[in-house]
């Protein structure tokens, strides 16, 4: 779609660069849902393309994902061996409700940033206990785990002038068991539950509730809970006006999808 209420684009190629952020303005990364609707509210586009930041670096302390990285270039990473959470990168890459154009387009930055309950990228790195790097636009940076990052529907913590950079996904993380289960309510519809979850060598227990939900909820037990401790756990974490309602599915479903989806869960990582 064309935005016609556009007066101007920059490409800086430095953080020194980036303009002084004012109302109208907008970060373009992959710009598939920027484009899709009108948006006469902005009229200048900062185009982050040009800043070059490397898409993925794996490296001893884990795995640093640019905010600009596409979906394709993260479902075709090459994990090594000892990555056992490996698996979950291809699964929620194709939770995503887009066409393979919108894979090679679209961000991983952009997704988290939308905050939509059933952003993939947000279920993928809020399992992964992945870390947000934001740049501030007095120059500074701050740091923030990704299911704090995302507060509500289309909601988070950024700030007028704020830009996500990276996110950092621990080594330890990466080398979790894990189990993966989504549901929708027509073959390749929006997610209406997406359920994680992950034990650790030293037998901890994480759960990580999203699309049911308006933000990602993260679970942590010592050790894998029984069937009804779990579903306890789930019942006091998650409040029922939190559970999401859209006509991809209402919240009384959703919560048991999830309660069902978390068993399945507990029952593949015993």
């Amino acid at each position: 779609m064309d935005l016609n209420t556009i007066r101007a684009v920059t490409r800086p190629k430095a953080r020194s660069e980036l303009p002084v952020w004012t109302a109208g303005d907008a970060w373009l990364a992959g710009g598939t849902w920027l484009f899709s609707e009108p948006q006469t509210h902005l009229n200048r586009l900062i185009d982050l393309a040009a800043l070059g930041w490397p898409a993925l670096t794996i490296d001893a302390n884990g795995l640093s994902i640019a905010a600009t990285c596409t979906v394709a270039e993260l479902d075709a990473i090459a994990c090594p061996p000892d990555w056992l959470a490996a698996p979950l990168i291809n699964q929620c890459c194709r939770a995503f409700l887009a066409s393979f154009k919108i894979w090679k387009t679209a961000t991983v930055g952009g997704n988290v940033c939308m905050s939509l309950p059933a952003g993939p990228m947000i279920s993928l790195t809020s399992a992964l206990d992945g870390v947000c790097t934001i740049w501030q636009a007095d120059g500074g940076e701050r740091k923030i785990a990704v299911s704090d990052f995302v507060t509500g529907n289309n909601a988070n913590v950024l700030k007028p002038g704020e830009l996500l950079r990276g996110i950092d996904i621990p080594l330890a993380a990466l080398k979790r068991r894990s189990a993966f289960r989504q549901i929708s309510l027509t073959p390749v519809g929006r997610s209406a539950a997406l359920v994680i979850g992950s034990i650790a060598h030293d037998g901890a227990f994480a759960l990580t509730v999203t699309a049911s939900t308006k933000r990602p909820l993260r679970l942590a037990f010592n050790q894998l809970p029984g069937a009804a401790e779990l579903r306890d756990a789930i019942v006091q974490a998650i409040p029922e006006n939190l559970y999401h309602d859209d006509v991809h599915g209402k919240p009384f479903w959703r919560k048991h999808m999830t309660l069902r989806l978390a068993a399945e869960i507990r029952d593949e990582l015993s």
